[in-house]
């Protein structure tokens, strides 16, 4: 079955860098695209970018565009957020996502990034 697996998550300082990844089985990843998001606490899930599935097109919020960089590698059945100068702000559960059609998308548990100094 469809497993997304996220991972990376900690407690860096504001400033600093973090990398995500999530591993993907039970479907072929090269086909599709992928995103990530994330939830703040309390509130709404929160687009954070997205990738295509050769990785030409990438896309990504307002709020973390420059310093969050979305990539994949599909011979490891793997997309990655590299994470710069993290901000309080970023502090949230992140999640990574598939869709298939409008109606059928699969989620990660999620992995929390904390940024405090």
């Amino acid at each position: 079955q469809v497993q997304l697996v996220e991972s990376g998550g900690g407690v860096v300082q504001p400033g600093g860098s973090l990398r995500l990844s999530c591993a993907a089985s039970g479907f072929d990843f090269y086909v599709y695209p992928m995103a990530w998001y994330r939830r703040e606490h309390g509130k709404e899930r929160q687009w954070v970018g997205r990738i295509s599935s050769d990785s030409a097109f990438i896309e990504y919020s307002n709020s973390v565009k420059g310093r969050f960089t979305i990539s994949r590698d599909n011979y490891k059945n793997t997309m990655y957020l590299q994470m710069n100068d993290l901000q309080p702000d970023d502090t949230a559960v992140y999640y990574c996502q598939v869709r298939f059609s409008v109606d059928d998308d699969y989620w990660g548990q999620g992995t929390q990034v904390t940024v405090a100094s």
